[in-house]
């Protein structure tokens, strides 16, 4: 079993920044995968940015060049540090990780982007 633990999250203005944080109950380092996903109000959950078994990343076409994700094994925590916010960025973002076929999420942490 894995508890994942978001914070950072909160009100910002279009154009800033935020930083989230992921803190895993456990090592990560041979985690299948990691990293964030979003939902919007009325819209499905999506992908934002992720860790994939082999370490390369994929982000969603929408934050390209905007949003990086990282990790400290160290700390057995991700980061997603997003820039250049726009209103659409909006969600409530979700930690994400998979062990083999288990997937583990956590509680999610409010993004709000004013314009």
């Amino acid at each position: 079993q894995v508890q994942l633990a978001e914070s950072g999250g909160g009100l910002v203005q279009a154009g800033g920044s935020l930083r989230l944080s992921c803190a895993a109950s456990r090592s990560i380092f041979n985690f299948n995968a990691m990293g964030w996903y979003r939902q919007a109000p009325g819209k499905q959950r999506e992908l934002v940015a992720v860790f994939t078994s082999t370490g390369n990343t994929n982000y969603a076409d929408s934050v390209k060049g905007r949003f990086t994700i990282s990790r400290d094994n160290a700390k057995n925590t991700v980061y997603l540090q997003m820039s250049s916010l726009d209103p659409g960025d909006t969600a409530v973002y979700y930690c994400y990780a998979r062990i083999l076929l288990t997937t583990y999420w956590g509680q999610g942490t409010q993004v709000t982007v004013s314009s």
